[in-house]
């Protein structure tokens, strides 16, 4: 059986870090408020970097890890909510940026989800044969959607990127490697690396509880009454913001993303001891905290890095992995639970192979 492995993992993360000292000049916080609400101490902020400009480093950080050249790359896929322009995409871009003349390219917008959506949408082009490899990168430049005088939303998200490439492969299988040496007290065959198993769900009805209005409809062929029905839009002449409701949000998620897993971990024939770790999107501490409470698995299982970045959408969950990678976190035959809740609603979830 055909199957997909993960050879390159890269990220990029804008140079200029905001702390959260620094908001307590801005707004009414602390930097206790914010650490004990959501884990995070600092993230940071793009000072022109764009989606495009972030996701080609990560890009090329991955394809160096891989071992590709960008002309070899059949397909692109960057999942955004946040480009700079509407046309041409991101992807393309990224395309004509990093040189890969032979790649079929497009966005993906699941926001926070967006990552796992576009990892398994390449994972139905390589399983089926249309293409032998993709680069897949999430990448947001959020803090230009922020209102960075409301509190309760300039304090939570970050800008990065995120890629990993992704080869199709032959099945194989060998020991677990921890470390350089091979365990010693057990040889677990295990499968070629991929994706075992999966859940991805939207919600279209819970839309409201997380949004960011675009332009407004103002041809000359407008009604006024019909331009303003949507409710996220400005009719002061300001940008339009991303707006929360952060309760509805933390109930969604600490409610479905237990089930979501649960639903991946079944689709693998697996169940949650089996699984060595668990890569969450980075929104908040405590949503971290009550997923693993819920699943009775092992918090250490649950690495973070939302304290030093923040909430960067669809770019936190390959942000992580190379993060993890490259430390040497990640060992081969690994079984590792990715997870992502964000607007839409969407929610996903997969089981995979290191």
């Amino acid at each position: 059986m055909r199957t997909i492995r993960i050879t390159g993992t890269g990220s990029a993360l804008p140079g200029r870090i905001v702390t959260n000292k620094e908001l307590e000049q801005m707004v009414e916080t602390s930097d206790e408020w914010i650490r004990e609400r959501t884990g995070i101490g600092e993230r940071h902020v793009s000072v022109g970097e764009t989606v495009v400009t972030l996701a080609s480093e990560a890009a090329r950080k991955a394809l160096e890890q891989a071992g590709k050249r960008a002309e070899e790359i059949d397909l692109i896929l960057v999942a955004t909510c946040s480009p700079e322009q509407y046309l041409p995409c991101c992807a393309c871009q990224v395309q004509a940026d990093i040189g890969a003349v032979n790649a079929l390219a497009f966005d993906v917008n699941a926001a926070c989800s967006g990552f796992l959506f576009a990892l398994n949408t390449a994972d139905a082009y390589l399983r089926t044969g249309l293409a032998e490899n993709a680069l897949v990168i999430g990448s947001e430049v959020l803090s230009k959607l922020v209102d960075w005088k409301d509190r309760g939303s300039c304090i939570l998200f970050g800008d990065g990127a995120g890629a990993v490439v992704v080869e199709r492969c032959k099945a194989e299988s060998r020991a677990v490697e921890y470390g350089n040496a091979l365990a010693e007290t057990e040889e677990r065959r295990i499968p070629a690396a991929g994706i075992l198993g999966r859940a991805l769900h939207s919600d279209g009805t819970g839309g409201g509880v997380l949004q960011c209005g675009a332009r407004e409809l103002t041809t000359p062929y407008a009604r006024t009454s019909a331009a303003k029905t949507d409710q996220n839009q400005p009719t002061d002449g300001r940008e339009p913001y991303i707006q929360m409701d952060g309760q509805e949000v933390y109930r969604f998620a600490t409610r479905r993303v237990p089930q979501c897993i649960e639903e991946a971990l079944s689709d693998a024939g697996l169940a949650v001891p089996d699984i060595d770790m668990f890569v969450l999107h980075q929104a908040n501490a405590r949503i971290i905290d009550a997923v693993a409470k819920r699943l009775h698995a092992d918090r250490d299982k649950f690495p973070t890095n939302l304290e030093r970045v923040g909430n960067m959408s669809s770019a936190s969950i390959p942000v992580l992995l190379d993060e993890l990678n490259r430390q040497r976190k990640l060992h081969r035959g690994d079984r590792v639970v990715l997870a992502g809740f964000g607007a839409g609603l969407t929610i996903g979830a997969c089981v995979m192979t290191w």
